[in-house]
């Protein structure tokens, strides 16, 4: 016997997302799905706040949730040229998780969603469906069983892959003693910090207000920091970069996200699916996963509501994987520089296409106009060697 039609695994931006998209009245089936949703007990297997960010245009769908958006973006090269672009009729948007996680779960308390806290040990395809098995708070067993089971646990490491860099980074919210910031840009990209031998780093700044913002240093590189260095990094850029003059530490986030070009399975059983992470909607070339987390819980939801298999398309399409392999190789074997790729990139192309194309929704031609845009010898050097290097795990 079924607990549920369905069982959402993980109460981050994928679960949330596509257990509030099946249970929607708009999405629902001609027979409504039982959604169940599982998330960790409160503790240490339940991540900190954390941002999303990503762009469209205004009137989204979870404008409801959002904390702040731009409508003008900069990018500052090492020299201290900066391109400030308006990506019209795009915006950049910022979510907190903990205000997606109070406008979710006023969405799903609406809809009859069934929650239930558990640490889950244990997925497995069973005769008609799927398995869940773990234990509550107070160690009590707890099985679920269902048609369909969605996975979005983050893998404890990406699988065999030709490259794998880290987008590592820790951020400031920071209150100013005096307006220090232009509430009205978002610096995706200032590379007026130190470059490490292989890959890049860059300060990103996204303002709240004149005298709040988010800070943040981050870098494309083989391994993490210690805390110190990020924060000397921080302290820095905050300082002597920014000039803010006097300022206080309201909150502090930071992350590890796999950049890479590992393959990432769609169905790991007759009944399970991962998704989010743990289901490549992280693009390799930016580490932005929300906007591909929404295209494929739509993709699911249609699915069910026309009684097919669930099986999404890949969040990323064959050809931006492919452009996407080519510039991480490149980075990491130092052969083009970052910094100056991404500052000339956002100074020739029009800032909607290319945010377009960051997403993955342009065409072959419009594609290659970016890439034209690019360093030609050594993007093509790279793209002729890829397909004779190992995929080796990480690590190794």
């Amino acid at each position: 016997m079924r607990d549920a039609d369905v069982v959402v695994i993980g109460g981050g931006a994928a679960g949330l997302s596509l257990a509030r998209r099946l249970t929607a009245p708009r999405t629902r089936a001609r027979r409504p799905l039982t959604v169940a949703l599982v998330e960790a007990p409160p503790g240490a297997l339940r991540p900190g706040p954390r941002t999303w960010c990503f762009w469209e245009a205004a009137g989204g769908e979870y404008d409801g949730a959002v904390r702040a958006d731009w409508g003008r973006l900069r990018v500052t090269g090492p020299d201290g040229a900066a391109v400030v672009r308006d990506p019209a009729p795009l915006r950049y948007k910022m979510i907190r998780s903990p205000d997606f996680e109070r406008w979710a779960d006023a969405e799903l308390a609406r809809s009859g969603c069934l929650r239930q806290e558990a640490v889950v040990e244990s997925v497995r395809d069973v005769p008609g469906g799927g398995e869940v098995r773990g234990h509550d708070a107070r160690g009590a067993p707890v099985r679920l069983r269902a048609r369909w089971v969605f996975d979005s646990r983050p893998p404890g490491r990406p699988g065999p892959a030709r490259t794998t860099l880290l987008q590592h980074f820790r951020g400031w919210f920071v209150r100013t003693a005096r307006p220090a910031f232009d509430p009205g840009v978002a610096d995706l990209m200032d590379f007026r910090t130190p470059q490490p031998r292989h890959g890049l780093a860059f300060g990103y700044v996204l303002p709240l207000g004149p005298c709040e913002a988010l800070v943040e240093y981050t870098e494309f590189s083989a391994a993490v920091l210690d805390g110190d260095a990020y924060d000397r990094a921080l302290g820095q850029y905050a300082t002597e970069v920014l000039d803010i003059g006097d300022f206080e530490v309201t909150a502090v986030e930071e992350g590890v996200i796999a950049m890479t070009d590992a393959r990432f399975p769609r169905r790991t059983g007759r009944s399970v699916f991962p998704i989010g992470v743990a289901g490549g909607t992280t693009r390799p070339a930016t580490g932005y996963s929300f906007a591909a987390a929404q295209r494929q819980s739509r993709a699911i939801a249609a699915a069910l509501a026309e009684g097919r298999t669930p099986l999404a398309p890949a969040p990323h399409a064959a050809r931006a994987r492919a452009m996407d392999a080519v510039l991480l190789r490149a980075l990491d074997t130092g052969r083009v520089d970052g910094a100056a790729l991404f500052t000339g990139l956002f100074g020739r192309v029009p800032a909607p296409r290319l945010l377009r194309f960051l997403d993955g929704r342009t065409n072959v031609l419009e594609d290659l106009a970016v890439g034209l845009r690019t360093p030609a010898r050594p993007m093509l050097r790279t793209a002729l060697e890829l397909p004779f290097l190992p995929r080796r795990p990480a690590g190794s």
